[in-house]
C-alpha cells in the first residue's frame, strides 16, 4: 500500500502519517526493549517519512540525530525525510526572553538533529496573558531568513492568536492541533483561516491515546492512575465529549465501520480526521513498529456517505470540548492544563 503524501510548499512533501517523538520522551513512559533507531528505519521504509519531536521531548531530537547520521551511512541520502521539531519557551520566561535565547534554542535543535538548516520550527506559546508571541514569531522569520529554519509553523494557537501573526506577514505553514472525533474545535473557525492563508492542520490527538481501540469497546469506564500522561490527557477529552456512555456509542459505531471495510476501529477514526477541511497529516504517537502495519490500513480505504451519516450522528450528540484549539488547555489550573509541564527547556540547557 501507498503511504498518500502532501506538498505543503513547493519541494517541500510530507507523508500524511506523521512518526510522533512523544512518546520516545524520558519523560513520557518507560522505554520499549525495541531499538528507536531500527524503529524509525521501519517506519521510514514503509512510507513513513516525517517525523515530529520538540526541543522539551527529552533526549527525542538527538535520537532523530543519530538516526539521520545512520541512515545516510547506510543510504547515502535522507533527502525524503523531513523532521519537524517546535520551540517551546518555558512558561515562567515568556515575559523576558530575548532574540539571543531564541537563537541559541534553534541551535540547540541544530546540533541535536546534526542539521545545516531545520526542515520545520512549530512555535508553541503557553499563555495569551504575555502577548509576546508576535514578536517572537518575527524573530523565528528573522532566523528563518538566516537560512536556519526552512518553514516556521505555529502549534496550539487558537483563531485569533493566529490571525495576529499572520496579519503582520508571518508565514506560517502549518498549525499542529489536536483535532479527533472527541475534539472538533479546528472545525469551528481555525481551519477557514487555514484556508485563507493556505496552511494545513497537522492533527494529534487523533487516536486518542489508544483510547480509539478494539480493546475499549464494551470495556468499563478507566480511572486513574493510568500507565502515561496520554491516556489522562484522553480519558479528560472523552468526559468533555460526553463521557463513557457516549463515548462507547461511538465505538460500537466505529467497529461496525471498520469490520465493513476489513480495516481496524484506529483507522476508521484516523481516516474521517484525514478527509476534514486542511488537514494534512495526521500524527500518530509510537514508541515501536507495534502497530505500524495497522496504521498504514488508513490508506487502504475511502468511508462512504453512510460512514459519515452513522459517525456524524453519534457526533452531533457531544457535549464539548468547548471554546476555540487549546482554549480549555491554557487554564493553568484547570484539569487540562494542571498536567502539564510548563518549564522543560531550562531544564535542558
Amino acid at each position: 500500500m501507498e503511504v498518500e503524501k502532501i506538498e505543503l510548499t513547493p519541494g517541500f512533501q510530507i507523508s500524511r502519517i506523521i512518526k510522533g517523538g512523544w512518546q520516545l520522551s524520558e519523560g513520557h513512559s518507560k522505554r520499549s526493549d525495541t531499538d528507536p533507531i531500527e524503529d524509525m528505519f521501519a517506519f521510514a521504509e514503509a512510507g513513513i517519512t516525517t517525523f515530529d519531536c520538540a526541543d522539551i521531548y527529552t533526549g527525542v531530537e538527538e535520537l532523530i540525530g543519530k538516526f539521520l547520521v545512520e541512515r545516510k551511512r547506510r543510504l547515502g541520502n535522507n533527502t525524503d525525510i523531513k523532521v519537524l521539531t517546535k520551540f517551546v519557551p518555558d512558561y515562567d520566561v515568556l515575559a523576558s526572553i530575548n532574540k539571543k535565547d531564541v537563537e541559541r534554542i534553534i541551535d540547540r535543535s541544530l546540533k541535536r538533529l546534526g542539521q545545516e538548516r531545520l526542515d520545520m520550527v512549530q512555535f508553541s506559546w503557553w499563555t495569551y496573558t504575555v502577548p509576546r508571541w508576535v514578536e517572537v514569531a518575527h524573530w523565528l522569520a528573522e532566523l528563518k531568513q538566516a537560512g536556519k529554519i526552512h518553514l516556521i509553523s505555529a502549534t496550539n494557537f487558537n483563531t485569533e492568536a493566529t490571525k495576529q501573526m499572520t496579519a503582520v506577514g508571518i508565514k506560517l505553514s502549518t498549525l499542529q492541533v489536536q483535532y479527533s472525533l472527541l475534539d472538533n474545535r479546528p472545525a469551528r473557525s481555525l481551519a477557514a483561516l487555514c484556508e485563507e492563508e493556505n496552511m494545513y492542520m497537522l492533527c494529534y490527538g487523533t487516536v486518542a491515546g489508544g483510547f480509539f481501540g478494539k480493546q475499549w469497546v464494551g470495556a468499563p469506564e478507566p480511572f486513574a492512575p493510568f500507565e502515561n500522561r496520554s491516556l489522562v490527557k484522553y480519558k479528560l477529552m472523552i468526559d468533555e465529549f460526553g463521557g463513557w456512555e457516549l463515548f462507547q456509542e461511538l465505538l460500537s459505531v466505529l467497529e461496525t465501520i471498520a469490520e465493513k471495510h476489513q480495516v481496524d476501529l484506529t483507522n476508521v477514526a484516523s481516516r474521517y480526521v484525514l478527509d476534514r477541511n486542511r488537514v494534512g497529516a495526521i500524527i500518530i504517537g509510537a514508541r515501536t513498529i507495534a502497530h505500524l502495519k495497522s496504521n498504514l490500513k488508513v490508506f487502504t480505504f475511502n468511508l462512504d456517505s453512510d460512514d459519515v451519516y452513522r459517525i456524524e450522528t453519534v457526533l452531533s450528540q457531544r457535549k464539548g470540548p468547548s471554546g476555540d484549539v487549546f482554549d480549555i488547555e491554557r487554564i493553568k489550573d484547570g484539569p487540562h492544563g494542571s498536567i502539564m509541564k510548563y518549564n522543560l527547556n531550562q531544564q535542558q540547557a
